[in-house]
């Protein structure tokens, strides 16, 4: 296959909301380009993108396809995004990539939410957009109304260059604004009749025009001084000013198709080719330590990896983009996160699940390779001696959890195997093993986006699965100072076991002194440390030690095996088996026996004096909060509202943005289980959130009870 130079090169990724029609156009600018032969159709499960069975069977994008096709000498890039949110992380990685989102919108709908949340990535990753106005020939269509929408719900600067005839079930015309020409199809959808435009269309056109020429203009200082003397621009000047306000954002073109019928395919590719930005006509990319790397084919090697597929007979592909140099087959590179030396043994340029191979391929391109021994999403191979880090892409927060087990024990091992594989290929899939809750937990986008994973398991990997609720990972605490000892002893044939502990506990907190004496129970206690050992728990907070023994009442030595009694308990909290922290420990006294005595005897006894002091603390039990971003609708703010606060949740404040209101929010885990199912309800799917956990807060007294009695139960139903 043709290798193409980095100004002959367009990389642009499609997005918006499910049934917009994407994988539709992404066909038809594949057919355009001759890439095939004819056209594939979703209902008969033959388009280049979505061809995982999954996808067949979800008649719908899970993953993002990666297609290229060519057009009057340029390559395009495609990287075709799944629409649903519940898959969001494709969107993430394709619009992050590309140089160019193409947005499009179904105009029957007007801007829907997906198309909002997809806007929303291109602000952060802050990519130029192109809108295209699409299903223009269906009989609810409304153009005007779209592009009314976009100004209101993504930018003032939208600008037709585009606008249909004849809309609805008889379209077959668009005016192009730039060339000044209507183009006129037939039904089948080729090569466009170009005309002059119609008497009953000029004023209009001629109006639109004049606004999209003076837009134009105010992309440049040049431009704008050259409208003035002349009134007007030259098509190539037009380019030129529409080209840099796309690469500022301060201009977002409007474009009109019929994907079904391939009405206006072509002339998008012109547009494409003429008027999008190369890739080295974009911000130079940056490394881990904030260093550009400018996107050049002659600078060093460097590939950035943004995607992984498991296809069928050939098994782990990886999609990249050449970020600088030329990489040829064979060359040896170094991944700059393990440091490993990985060989480039083939490239391909992919167009769904078909591949042709490269000789190679220069910066700013995109292709696949295979056989990479341990490189992964996020890694970046470079030339030897370079050490160059690309960023890695961030990906939101998962949103949604359930715990999943192997209906067979047999399968454990293999379901491990398979759901890294999973993680691989979707990264906000996000496994965690809970060994204090004891369950295999799966984080994601939603209860589409995990049923979508149990449905690989069953179908593709031959492992069933069953999801259980998710247990909540609550801490154990205490609030006051108590005293308590404990004397073990054990006599049995021969040598026995005695050890005795006296201790006090009390609630860590940062920077506080060193204890000196207590008052309990109306009994003064005073104590001397002699150690201190601060450990930090791998479950957060600290537990602290203090050996304030006096007069080798206890050795010194056996100060260890106390401290593992403790961390058993901790562990192993004694109202609800839950991790405990933040505890301050005085062992202050003791007795120990000179034959008798020995580690696992202080163990105990520590143990069983710290179970029995922690119950006389006010033991208080703990829950995770997590910080919770919601942005809703105005329309639906008070039904949000009045949800969160029968969700326990306590409000941080708000803030407005381009008709959606902003709420912070403070809210436990245990209440937003499934809070993405119930926004999503709440306000028909238009609201979000990102959750992020914060701090570790008291349970209410009421809900601390039922947790006890739930956690004796289960203890009773054990025995």
């Amino acid at each position: 296959m043709k290798v193409y130079n980095t100004g002959d090169v367009r990389n642009i990724a499609l997005a918006g909301n499910a049934g917009s029609g994407k994988t539709t156009l992404a066909e038809n600018i594949a057919f355009e380009g001759g890439k095939i032969q004819r056209r594939g159709t979703i209902d008969s499960k033959s388009t280049l993108s979505d061809y995982r069975p999954v996808e067949h069977e979800q008649a719908g994008s899970v993953y993002s396809s990666v297609l290229n096709s060519e057009w009057d000498g340029v390559k395009i890039n495609i990287l075709d995004a799944p629409g649903a949110l519940d898959f969001i992380g494709s969107a993430v990685s394709s619009i992050a990539v590309a140089d160019t989102t193409l947005l499009v919108l179904n105009t029957q709908n007007g801007v829907e939410v997906g198309s909002e949340i997809h806007w929303r990535l291109t602000e952060k990753f802050n990519k130029p957009v192109v809108i295209i106005a699409n299903h223009l020939d269906h009989d609810k269509t409304n153009f005007e109304k779209t592009i009314d929408q976009a100004r209101e719900k993504l930018s003032n600067h939208v600008a037709i260059i585009q606008y249909p005839v004849n809309q609805g079930p008889e379209f077959n015309s668009i005016i192009d604004l730039i060339t000044g020409k209507m183009y006129k199809w037939k039904n089948d959808g080729t090569n466009p009749e170009v005309v002059d435009i119609p008497a009953e269309e000029a004023d209009k056109a001629k109006e639109l025009r004049m606004q999209l020429i003076e837009t134009a203009a105010e992309n440049d200082e040049v431009l704008m001084e050259t409208f003035f003397e002349n009134e007007t621009l030259t098509e190539d000047e037009m380019r030129e000013g529409i080209l840099k306000g796309i690469l500022s954002r301060g201009m977002f073109p409007v474009l009109c198709t019929a994907a079904k019928n391939n009405m206006g395919t072509r002339r998008l590719m012109d547009f494409v080719k003429n008027a999008l930005p190369a890739p080295d006509t974009m911000p130079a990319a940056l490394t881990t330590d904030d260093k550009e790397v400018k996107l050049d084919a002659k600078g060093p090697k460097s590939l950035f990896f943004f995607k992984t597929s498991v296809e069928e007979h050939l098994g782990e592909v990886l999609y990249f983009k050449v970020m600088s140099g030329e990489i040829n087959e064979s060359d040896d590179m170094i991944n700059s996160s393990t440091q490993n030396k990985e060989r480039i043994s083939q490239i391909f340029a992919v167009n769904g699940k078909n591949r042709d191979n490269l000789s190679k391929i220069v910066a700013g391109d995109i292709g696949a390779t295979v056989k990479l021994k341990n490189t992964s999403n996020g890694d970046t191979l470079s030339e030897k001696g370079t050490d160059l880090k690309f960023k890695d892409i961030e990906y939101p927060n998962p949103k949604y959890r359930k715990a999943i087990k192997a209906l067979s024990e047999s399968d454990d091992e293999k379901l491990g195997e398979y759901l890294h594989r999973l993680h691989d290929e979707d990264p906000t899939y996000i496994l965690e093993y809970s060994k204090e809750l004891k369950q295999l937990i799966i984080h994601g986008q939603g209860d589409h986006h995990l049923n979508t994973l149990k449905w690989h398991l069953d179908n593709i990997f031959s492992v069933q699965t069953e999801f259980i609720a998710p247990k909540i990972p609550y801490r154990e605490t205490i609030t006051k100072a108590a005293q308590s000892d404990y004397r073990h002893k054990k006599q049995s044939g021969g040598a026995g076991q005695f050890g005795e502990v006296h201790m006090i506990i009390e609630p860590h907190e940062e920077g506080k002194a060193k204890p000196s004496s207590f008052k309990i129970g109306g009994k003064e206690y005073t104590v001397t440390v002699r150690d201190e050992d601060v450990i930090d728990l791998i479950w957060g907070g600290k537990l602290v030690f203090y050996n304030c023994i006096v007069g080798g009442v206890i050795d010194k030595n056996y100060m260890p095996a106390i401290i593992k009694g403790l961390m058993e308990k901790m562990e192993n909290g004694p109202l609800t088996g839950s991790y405990a922290r933040d505890i301050r420990v005085s062992v202050y006294d003791g007795k120990m026996h000179d034959v008798d005595s020995n580690e696992i005897s202080f163990k105990i006894a520590g143990s069983k004096a710290f179970s029995d002091a922690f119950k006389q603390a006010g033991a208080k039990i703990l829950e995770p909060i997590y910080n919770l971003e919601v942005m809703v609708p105005s329309e639906s703010m008070g039904d949000v509202m009045s949800d969160l606060q029968g969700r326990r949740a306590i409000i941080q404040g708000m803030s407005s943005a381009k008709g959606f209101e902003v709420i912070n929010t403070k809210v436990p885990l245990a209440e937003i289980s499934k809070y993405a199912t119930a926004l999503s309800s709440i306000s028909g799917g238009r609201a979000t959130f990102e959750m992020e956990f914060d701090e570790y807060a008291p349970v209410p007294g009421d809900l601390q009870n039922d947790l006890i009695k739930a956690h004796e139960a289960e203890q009773e139903d054990d025995d």
